[in-house]
């Protein structure tokens, strides 16, 4: 039986970040050590109210960037302000875990975020938790979004799910494993 291949980021959490995060935070078991969990990746989509086909764009782009089928979220309430009512869909999204999630962070740490113009690193506010989200001003940072095939730009939030206890210990994995954060 042949020995799977680990993808390049999560070789280097087992290799480099774990032993630096025990011997940072003096944790005596390696279970104890802050590990990423899960990555969800989210669009919201407001103007689908209006017009219900931009869903399949915003649908067809999360799926070229992670690989996998989003589902639909659609509203729990109907909110008058808002002209939105309970079962319209308002977004798309994806949960990844294991190959697919340390593929499409090795792919934002490495490639997506270096392209954005002006980049000055990602803001340093995790939720308390130790979980961390970022915001994105537009699909076109990831490679694999062809320029031509978009009706429109969209942001979208990913949110990185961690083990950790508080946001120190979050911030910390997060600066390990290379996320560009503002000095």
């Amino acid at each position: 039986m042949s020995k799977a291949v680990l993808p390049v980021l999560q070789k280097r959490y087992r290799e480099d970040v774990v032993p630096a995060l025990m011997q940072e935070f003096n944790y005596g078991n390696i279970m104890q050590v802050p590990a990423i969990q899960k990555v969800v990746v989210n669009i919201g989509m407001g103007e689908a109210n209006d017009n219900p086909k931009t869903m399949d764009f915003a649908v067809d782009t999360l799926r070229t960037i992670t690989g996998q089928q989003p589902i639909v979220t659609r509203s729990k309430k109907s909110i008058a302000g808002f002209k939105l009512r309970e079962g319209r869909p308002i977004g798309a999204k994806v949960t990844l875990r294991g190959v697919r999630m340390w593929s499409l962070l090795d792919r934002l740490l490495n490639v997506a975020l270096p392209r954005i113009r002006d980049f000055r690193g990602v803001p340093a506010k995790l939720d308390g938790r130790g979980n961390y989200t970022v915001g994105l001003r537009e699909q076109l940072i990831f490679p694999e979004i062809d320029f031509d095939k978009i009706d429109k730009v969209r942001g979208m939030e990913i949110t990185i799910v961690t083990s950790a206890r508080t946001d120190e210990e979050g911030r910390r994995l997060l600066q390990l494993m290379g996320m560009p954060f503002q000095e």
